[in-house]
């Protein structure tokens, strides 16, 4: 069933990449706001009203770089004064073009991300490459050596880069993986809602129910706090949730348990109802040197039954296949409390089973935090990926190297 749909989104792409969208074809879509100044151009807009922005340096080197942003509760928005995130600044300082869909939707919007920002690369081809390489947009399109284009994401556009790379590959050369959430979609997530049930063990009633999750649920600030100060009246039930979820603090396991309940809501809105099941979950860990503990909340959890169509969403948005056909590099924290390392164990062992292992590498920095890299480190990594790419220079797996010598910006400022 699984491999069904890869099959079949890898047709869709297939086909999606065979069409070149016109700039006549864009509709109730107004006139593109651009900025001209001495670091380069920066346009924003909406192309079939899903919001954009492109940036080319001033010194463009004519490669590019396809952007994946990541989760997002609100709908993502562009203002041309604002400076590009750290993420995709170094690129630019390195004097790659950057462009980056807003997506048509707020979420764990895989589905809408992926077209919508292969739309946006054929729509950069058509009113910018074309007339800087002299090449027609649909020439750059069937021969994408002609253009460098790498794919770049962080967190859960880190799953859209590893999808990309198995599922249309041919436009890029290699991907930058940041903090990604790599990976079957359904084993994380159906993790996440486990440890929000086992919480409920814990503090029954604290937070709304989760089969399913109120409409309107909102994360908020003073839920945060809230959860964090139940945490710390009972310090036992704080210290096994901890352990379960692999996490140091109770403010961490706050966010996260709030942070959790807003995302089982958005996937059963996408999915058309629960796909979470709990049932055969054995939890453990709750504390390292007993098992009563983990007795305790395997006898007492709420069991979930999910519904398997509803499940047929996450399987498809997304599974991958291992099928990388790209050096993809990935970066990662030591430390993650939002998408834990060790989940990233499970992509290796598909991309290995698939017999691409030759083209993923994992480094990472001395960090706590969710895509916690100062631009220095991202731009370093950058480094690293076009190295591989460039000169078949393969990074050597774990701590990021330090640089050998300072890389020189393509502009003075941004």
């Amino acid at each position: 069933m699984i491999h069904r749909h890869i099959a079949k989104l890898a047709s869709a792409a297939a086909l999606f990449c065979g069409s070149l969208i016109p700039l006549s074809a864009q509709r109730n879509d107004p006139t593109p706001d651009v900025l001209h100044t001495a670091t380069g151009l920066t346009e924003v807009g909406t192309l079939d009203q899903v919001p954009y922005r492109i940036d080319i340096p001033a010194h463009w080197n004519h490669a590019l770089v396809v952007y994946f942003h990541g989760y997002s509760e609100a709908p993502y928005t562009y203002r041309i004064t604002s400076p590009l995130n750290d993420q995709v600044a170094p690129m630019f300082d390195r004097g790659y073009a950057i462009l980056e869909s807003g997506y048509s939707q707020p979420g764990w919007a895989l589905a809408e991300a992926y077209p919508e920002t292969e739309a946006l690369r054929l729509y950069f081809l058509k009113r910018y490459a074309e007339p800087a390489l002299g090449k027609s947009a649909k020439q750059l399109a069937k021969r994408p050596q002609s253009i460098e284009t790498i794919v770049a994401g962080g967190s859960m556009g880190g799953a859209l880069v590893a999808a990309v790379l198995e599922l249309n590959p041919r436009p890029y050369v290699g991907g930058l993986n940041l903090c990604g959430s790599v990976g079957p979609t359904d084993l994380a997530f159906q993790r996440r809602f486990a440890w929000r049930a086992a919480f409920d063990v814990y503090f029954p009633g604290l937070l709304p129910p989760i089969d399913p999750v109120p409409p309107g649920f909102e994360e908020t600030r003073a839920l945060h706090h809230k959860v964090e100060d139940a945490l710390k009246a009972n310090p036992a039930a704080a210290i096994a949730l901890r352990n379960l979820t692999w996490l140091h603090t109770d403010r961490e396991v706050a966010e996260n348990m709030v942070y959790f309940t807003y995302v089982i809501a958005d996937i059963q809105r996408r999915s058309g109802g629960n796909p979470f099941d709990n049932r055969d979950f054995l939890y453990s860990g709750t504390d390292p040197n007993s098992t009563v503990g983990d007795n305790f909340l395997n006898d007492n959890v709420r069991r979930y039954t999910g519904d398997p169509h509803a499940r047929e969403y996450l399987f498809r948005h997304y599974t991958p296949s291992g099928r990388l056909q790209r050096p993809m590099l990935m970066l990662q924290t030591s430390y993650d409390p939002r998408i834990p390392t060790r989940t990233f164990e499970v992509y290796k062992e598909q991309v290995a089973l698939a017999g691409e292992a030759s083209n993923l590498v994992q480094q990472y920095v001395h960090h706590d935090g969710h895509c916690a890299f100062t631009e220095e480190e991202v731009g370093r990594a950058f480094d690293e990926l076009m190295a591989w790419v460039h000169e078949d220079h393969r990074p050597v797996s774990g701590l990021l190297p330090a640089p050998a010598k300072p890389v020189a910006s393509a502009t003075a400022t941004r």
